[in-house]
């Protein structure tokens, strides 16, 4: 692989583009499909596959262009886990033999018929780049980035809310520190960029930051515009603390027209209706395989309606409409990004920057044509004199930043932690604050040589405390989104921590077991040593 080229013109001004890819580690050993599993196997085939086709096209046609990529550890333990990957690949091949079913079943409508052809094509693609990368998404990802084409980033080990942890320094510091860690097991080297999760940025974060060697981090637009001092450049330039934390602020522009199904592309109603799936319509003996022992219709991922309207009533998917949108909506994209840059050029040496960070699961997963997009997106920049970056590419060019303090800050409702502190997942504070306590004594008082059964409850219980501090739990029962299966996640893993810690204090006989069935269930995080960690270092 050769590296990208730069454009002409980087005068214009430059677009840096970071992707989050995370989602909660979900691993079920003892069922053979799990439905909340299915979480991952859709993001790698309609997302982080598609986004790798779209790396293959820009080197194939020298297309100049890179993207920052923060790949939380969770996400990474499972798609390293053997398991999994092996589930993933048996997914894809059901899901390929569905789409040509769906195929079959529609030969008396032919809007549907050509829906359902198109999914035949967009598998039989995903499945060619799954086996061309042995399965192996880590990897690609990795070569992609000795190539130049993406900045792998790392985040939070378990997406736990920073500022919200930051009263013992002792959670921040786990957080980060197997964050670090992870990454360079998975990849070889130590991020630079670290995602703070939900942008959630406070002060008291930077010290851990700074300690695993960060660089560079991105916040909400408020965390800049209301930093002391105010930045000249507002959001267009990014700012060093007093720590050393270079801090990129969000452009809310690109926000607006990219995520937003209102009044931004993906509700343009050529798209692909993402909440019209076959599992809406076709029989229950269909669709019972499918259904993940459930006995519900679940979705299954094949979508033949395009978003049509409001209304409930959708007409069937047009590629080919599909396709002229998402060039309309990337040459918008690129015009609206350059005049805002255009009208703020200055004599400073240092172009004036668009930061656009986003979910990766957004592209592809739940905006189809997403990918599609960010690849005409990137042409047309190539065209029009917009550099594509990274944050980490742009410091080393321009490393002199003015100095200020961003001000606290979320993306959540509100630009703050609202959301992870709503009336009806507050109470998860409690217990996460008792564990933490109680993990932060039981590190105290170790003895100089614990036995190896103490090691293992010990290591186990901090994997539980770990997963307990997930921010997806709270938000997911706030949504109201599989708020049933988080309540009993964020219980189960409280539940094991105390049963690990009353084993280890000999409240209750050591049942090693039941300790080897959680750790083969839990099993992310294998070179976890907090019997390491010095509750005065962190």
């Amino acid at each position: 692989m050769r590296p990208p080229a730069h454009p002409s013109d980087p005068s214009r001004g430059a677009l840096a583009l970071v992707l989050h890819a995370h989602l909660p580690f979900v691993r079920h050993p003892t069922h053979e499909d799990f439905l909340e599993e299915r979480w991952l196997f859709e993001a790698v085939v309609e997302s982080y596959l598609p986004l790798l086709r779209v790396l293959e096209g820009w080197e194939r046609d020298g297309i100049p262009g890179s993207w920052a990529l923060s790949v939380s550890p969770t996400l990474a333990s499972m798609l390293a886990d053997p398991l999994l990957r092996s589930r993933l690949g048996q997914h894809l091949e059901r899901l390929a033999r569905l789409a040509s079913d769906e195929e079959q079943r529609h030969s008396l409508h032919p809007g549907l018929q050509h829906a359902a052809a198109f999914h035949v094509r967009r598998l039989a693609l995903a499945s060619r780049i799954w086996e061309d990368i042995g399965g192996d998404v880590l990897g690609a990802w990795r070569r992609w980035s000795d190539a130049g084409r993406i900045e792998l980033m790392t985040c939070a080990a378990t997406h736990a809310l920073l500022p919200l942890a930051a009263e013992t320094p002792l959670a921040v510091h786990a957080q980060v520190q197997v964050a670090a860690e992870e990454h360079r097991r998975f990849f070889g080297r130590s991020p630079r960029g670290f995602w703070l999760p939900e942008c959630a940025y406070s002060p008291a974060v930077e010290p851990a930051l700074r300690k695993a060697g960060v660089e560079w981090t991105v916040l909400e637009t408020h965390g800049l515009l209301h930093a002391t001092p105010s930045p000249s450049r507002g959001i267009l330039g990014p700012i060093r603390t007093s720590s050393g934390l270079a801090c990129f602020g969000r452009d809310p522009g690109s926000a607006r027209q990219v995520w937003s199904r209102d009044v931004g592309y993906p509700g343009d109603p050529r798209y692909r209706e993402f909440h019209r799936d076959i599992a809406d319509d076709a029989e229950w003996n269909y669709l019972a395989p499918h259904a993940a022992g459930t006995g519900n219709r679940v979705p299954t991922g094949i979508k033949l309606h395009r978003v049509t309207g409001p209304g409930p009533d959708k007409e069937p998917y047009d590629p080919h409409a599909a396709s002229v949108a998402v060039h309309e909506h990337a040459r918008h994209f690129v015009d609206a990004r350059l005049r805002w840059l255009d009208g703020r050029i200055d004599d400073s040496p240092i172009p004036p920057m668009v930061v656009a960070p986003y979910d990766a699961e957004l592209f592809g997963h739940w905006w189809m044509e997403g990918p599609d997009f960010i690849d005409a997106a990137c042409r047309e920049s190539a065209r029009r004199g917009l550099n594509w970056t990274n944050p980490g590419l742009h410091l080393d060019r321009f490393p002199d930043l003015p100095m200020a303090m961003p001000a606290a800050s979320s993306w959540g409702e509100g630009g703050h932690l609202a959301v992870w502190l709503d009336e009806c997942n507050a109470w998860m504070q409690r217990p996460l604050r008792r564990m933490t306590a109680r993990l932060a004594r039981w590190l105290d008082s170790l003895p100089a040589n614990p036995s190896s059964l103490h090691l293992r409850c010990l290591r186990q219980a901090t994997r539980e405390w770990m997963l307990a501090n997930a921010s997806d739990w709270p938000f997911l029962v706030r949504m109201g989104t599989a708020r049933a299966y988080a309540e009993a996640r964020f219980q189960s893993h409280v539940d094991r921590f105390d049963r690990l810690d009353a084993m280890a204090s000999g409240h209750m006989p050591m049942d090693e077991s039941w300790l080897g069935e959680v750790e083969g269930q839990d099993n992310l995080f294998p070179r976890i040593a907090p019997e390491t960690w010095a509750r005065r270092e962190a």
